[in-house]
């Protein structure tokens, strides 16, 4: 068995800007922002490092609605998160709604990017 399957995800973006303002508006967060290599990162503020995430700008990262789907953490309150969705540009995709008691609650959201992202309360 796998200690940990993912330890990090990396979310494309056309549009730096827009995007680290829409993650940070929905999170209320600050993002980091660190060039590396020909691509340019603003990373999520998480406690351990290890399972964590950026935002990435670059020639090889490109947005889409059709590929994997990502689930970042909706605690404290999903709704809230979600709720915070359109405003900041984006479009809620599946409103807060629970999935039993082994998965909790669901949402999901098309960003300002147009990628798919999950949420997940467990």
């Amino acid at each position: 068995m796998l200690q940990r399957l993912f330890i990090w995800v990396e979310i494309p973006v056309s549009n730096m800007e827009r995007a680290k303002t829409f993650y940070e508006r929905i999170f209320q967060v600050e993002m980091e922002l660190m060039p590396l290599g020909d691509s340019e990162y603003a990373f999520f503020p998480v406690q351990e490092q290890l399972n964590g995430g950026a935002l990435v700008k670059g020639p090889q990262h490109k947005p889409s609605a059709d590929g994997v789907t990502v689930y970042l953490d909706g605690k404290p309150d999903l709704a809230t998160i979600l709720s915070r969705v359109s405003e900041a540009g984006g479009q809620v995709v599946l409103e807060k709604t629970y999935a039993g008691e082994h998965a909790g609650y669901l949402g999901m959201f098309k960003d300002s990017e147009g990628n798919r992202i999950g949420l997940q309360h467990l």
